[in-house]
This record gives C-alpha cells, structure tokens and sequence, in this order.
C-alpha cells in the first residue's frame, strides 16, 4: 500500500508514524513545502521569546527520525490532484502515485485587503521565515503594531513583550480573543495587558499602513497613527484547499469529510486545519484549526487509511491560553444554548472569572480566567456528558465546586454500578 501524506504539520506526521505502525509493510511519503524540517507552528512564539532556538520548533529532534521510521519526506508542492488517476502533479513538474492518500495541508494566516501590507516590514508570524524577519526588526525599544487580538494574535503578544518592545494592539471586535472569551473576560485580558505596558485598540481598524523613511506609519479608523518598525499581521487563517479547485473533492471551508474523515472520494482523506470535520458539542462540520484537533485527526486519517476501521467522535473546542502570565481557557459550548441555563463568578479585582453553561442538568461549556485547578474536570465533565442532578443546583450558587461535582457525581455512578 503506498500512501502519500500533503502537508508536514502535526496532522501528517502523526499520520505517517501511525501508518508506520499499524501497516509496517507500506509505504509511506510526506510532502513537504517548506524548506525545513517538520517543525510546529505553534513553537514560534517561544523561538521569538529565546526559550528555544530553530531546531526546538521541529516535531521530531532526531536528524534521521523519519529515515529511521521508513518514512520519506519529500520537498515540494503539489499543484493539483488527478483523482480518477489516484496521481499528484508537484510543482516540479514531478508525478506521484498513490494508494491513499491524505490531506493535511493546514492553514495560511489571511491579511486584510488594506492599502500598505505588502510592504516591507509587514509580516505574517506563520512561518520560521517570517520569523527570521520579525526577529530582525522587533528589537529591545522598538515599535510594534499587532493587527489581531485572537488566540493566535495573543500568543504572539507574549512573545513580542518578552522582546521588550513598545507594543501596540489593534483589533476590530469590541474585546480580546472575542472567539474564545465574552465580553467580561476579553475586556479583564485587555485591561490586564494594559497594566502590563501594552497598548489595546479594541473595536478599531487599521485603515493603512504607509512608509515613513525607514520606518512604517499605522493609519487606524480613529484617526490616530501610530509609528511601527514592524506590523505583524494575525488577523485570521484559511484552509489551503485552493490546489483542489477542479477536482472531485468536496470542499467548503475545508475539506468536507465524513466520521472517518474520509473525503467525498473513498481513497482521499483530510485531517487537520484543512478539514471539515466533526464538533464534538454541536453535532456539526467545521474546520477547528488547533493542534490538538489536529493530532487526533492524524491518528483517525491513518488507521482509516490502513483498513482499521475507526469512527471520529468529534474534537472539543478547546483553547487554553497564557496572555503575559493570566491563564484563560474554554471549553466546549462557552458561548451557553439557547434555553440553557449559566452560573458566573466574576471578580474583576482579582482577575477572576468563571462561567459554566448547562443544558439541562449537563456542564455543556465553560469559561474561566485566573483559576487554573479545575480545567481537567471541566473538559472531562463537558467530554463525558455526566448528569449533575443535583449538583448543577450546588454549581448554580457556587461555579467553584467543579471539583466536588465531578466527585460527587462520578462516585454516584461508581455506586449505582456496583463498581464502588
């Protein structure tokens, strides 16, 4: 069996070593895009902070770990995919065959349409190249303007402000990380930034962004500027599907993919930022661009494509996130369902925030700020459906007693299972 993997994020390579695995007498490529090794995304922000350097980014720390595994990386892009032919064009020029075949090609960071982001000193923090730009310029005093306060835009901010630099932060809705916190939590991370020495624009545009000598001026829908040696752009992210465009693929914002992540052609699958796949809380299809979503989609794609017949139960929304030392996560339905019901706990003072959402008597979402104890519980009680009976009345009063609910409820079904 030969399979060949598109894209060498987390996705396809824990797709290649499980295939290596559980089919040890296939063979396996991935193709690569990048001149690098498989590195993580994800491990940018701490190459900027200097925790680690470019060698710490890569997902496998041994020179010869795929060579070793009988895994073959190979460097370049495809063009386009001949389904009925089960054959790849690359860029090169190069044709590849294949038995099955993965996609797992991510994302890229998209940019708004504004006059000036195509200058030098605009970057996207994507890739260790734009990494290497943005380290050049963002110095100890220099100025720095980030387009974008979500879950990405924020682990950028970290790094950037370890840099020492004069930051500012532009964003257009009226919170921070506005798809992962509401209103109370995303103004309490704007104001505790503030108080660090970084500058928030909440409900504000960039309008322009326009060359001043050898720096960048920042032209915001307010009407202020604001001087920058380098503008980083985190401002979204979009499959990269667009080399499908022709083919029989079903795509929509990503892949469109079944509960085996199986694509609409039996022999093609899709794991990753790339695919659509299964909400674990809502039932529904969407691309949910986070790392591990993306490891669980690799292992699924691989024993599907190695004839092991696997059902994907849906991936948890779920997002933890350190903004210059204030932990925030949620989790699940954060945002609450229509009829449910919601506990909260706010103490702005501290920094403290927590708000649970039920369905009925089930914990269905959760958010929280400054409190850290509990966030296995919650993603287990919201993974595992457990009705609280009467414990959602205890957590009504008091959202802190996550801990005595979970007990309380997991000992009630031990006991009625005979079990305790």
């Amino acid at each position: 069996m030969k399979h060949v993997i598109i894209g060498a994020g987390p996705a396809g390579v824990i797709a290649a070593e499980t295939l290596r695995k559980v089919q040890p007498d296939s063979t396996v490529t991935i193709i690569n895009d990048e001149p690098e090794p498989p590195y993580s995304r994800m491990a940018i922000p701490y190459l900027l902070i200097g925790r680690i350097d470019e060698a710490g980014t890569y997902l496998r720390k041994s020179g010869s770990h795929f060579a070793d595994a009988g895994i073959e990386i190979m460097q370049d892009r495809v063009s386009s995919v001949e389904v009925s032919d089960k054959r790849l064009t690359l860029e090169s020029g190069e044709l590849l065959d294949y038995d099955k075949l993965l996609i797992a090609t991510g994302s890229r960071p998209v940019s708004p349409p504004l006059p000036g982001m195509d200058l030098p000193g605009v970057h996207s923090c994507w890739t260790l190249e734009d990494s290497r730009h943005i380290a050049a310029r963002a110095k100890s005093g220099s100025n720095v303007v980030l387009m974008g306060a979500g879950f990405i835009g924020c682990i950028i901010l970290e790094a950037l402000a370890s840099r020492d630099v004069n930051l500012t932060v532009v964003e257009m809705e009226d919170r921070m990380v506005p798809r992962m916190m509401d209103q109370n939590s995303g103004n309490l991370i704007k104001k505790w930034c503030q108080g660090k020495g970084v500058s928030v624009h909440t409900s504000t545009r960039v309008e322009s962004i326009v060359e001043d000598g050898n720096s960048l001026k920042v032209v915001l829908n307010s009407g202020e500027t604001v001087d920058a040696d380098v503008v980083i752009s985190a401002t979204g992210v979009k499959s990269n599907i667009q080399f499908l465009e022709g083919s029989s693929i079903e795509t929509e914002f990503g892949v469109l993919v079944n509960n085996r992540l199986q694509s609409s052609e039996p022999d093609i699958y899709a794991a990753g930022d790339v695919c659509q796949g299964k909400d674990f809380s809502t039932g529904e299809y969407s691309v949910q661009a986070i790392q591990p979503t993306a490891a669980d989609h690799g292992r699924i794609t691989a024993m599907n494509m190695a004839g092991k017949d696997t059902v994907h139960q849906g991936s948890i929304n779920l997002n933890v996130l350190d903004t210059l030392g204030l932990i925030s996560s949620s989790y699940g339905l954060w945002m609450g369902v229509e009829g449910g019901d919601s506990a909260e706990l706010y103490d702005p003072e501290r920094y403290r925030y927590l708000k649970l959402q039920f369905e009925e008597d089930v914990l269905v979402g959760a958010q929280s700020l400054g409190l850290t104890q509990h966030v296995g519980v919650l993603r287990g009680l919201i993974q595992t459906r457990i009705k609280l009976g009467k414990w959602k009345q205890h957590l009504m009063q008091d959202p802190t007693r996550i801990m005595e609910a979970y007990l309380g409820c997991t000992q009630a079904i031990g006991h009625n299972a005979g079990i305790i």
